[in-house]
């Protein structure tokens, strides 16, 4: 009796309802048992796999922060032969860490420093991030690569993004400066006057005032 009532109001719809899953019950339970395997699949990478992975990373690149910053780039970039492994292996061992990511942004740097620049742009387009400071930096290193390669027009659009993402005292103004003595090497005079103006009305706090000035 209840089913001639389907179709008509809150009860018909429930009826409906169960009948679809009546009628598609085995379809229902294979999605759903899907999507549970999906969910532990990416809980079990993350956790049982990432997460470990990212803390071998994070000791395999160590010494070669500590080359780095000690302006060893060949030994930073390529490794000790005394366990350390250089930032590219640490890169390619270790991918799809944040450690490895990183790893790329050094050896981009480290090429760069080296004077290899095809190389350098290699890796350093490699690197993705948000973080406020390192994001504008590896930018901005690209820029200086193009710069050096000659490649000035690319260089002044890499320079200008990335004083944009930075967009504070320390790192815009440097930026701009960069991109402004360029476009003053390109004969673009205009142009560089408007980066330097806006390093004194919008960043007027950095050091480089004294040369927008001059």
């Amino acid at each position: 009796m209840a089913r001639k009532n389907q179709g008509l109001g809150v009860n018909g719809q429930f009826l409906k309802v169960q009948d679809f899953f009546e009628q598609n019950q085995k379809k229902v339970n294979y999605c759903i048992i899907a999507v549970v395997a999906i969910v532990a699949v990416f809980f079990a990478y993350k956790f049982l796999y990432l997460a470990p992975l990212e803390k071998k990373a994070e000791a395999a690149i160590f010494p070669g922060e500590t080359y780095f910053g000690a302006e060893n780039y060949d030994m930073a970039l390529n490794g000790d032969k005394q366990g350390y492994i250089g930032f590219v292996k640490v890169a390619q061992k270790y991918s799809g860490t944040k450690t490895a990511n990183l790893a790329d942004a050094y050896a981009g740097i480290c090429y760069a420093h080296m004077g290899k620049y095809s190389d350098a742009l290699r890796y350093l387009n490699k690197f993705s991030g948000d973080d406020a400071m390192v994001a504008p930096e590896i930018v901005g290193a690209i820029g200086n690569c193009y710069a050096a390669m000659n490649q000035y027009d690319k260089a002044v659009d890499k320079l200008h993004d990335a004083a944009a993402k930075a967009d504070n005292n320390t790192l815009s103004p440097i930026y701009l400066l960069q991109a402004g003595l360029i476009l003053e090497k390109q004969g673009k005079y205009g142009k560089a006057v408007d980066d330097y103006q806006k390093i004194k009305d919008k960043y007027s706090e950095t050091l480089s005032e004294g040369k927008i000035k001059k």
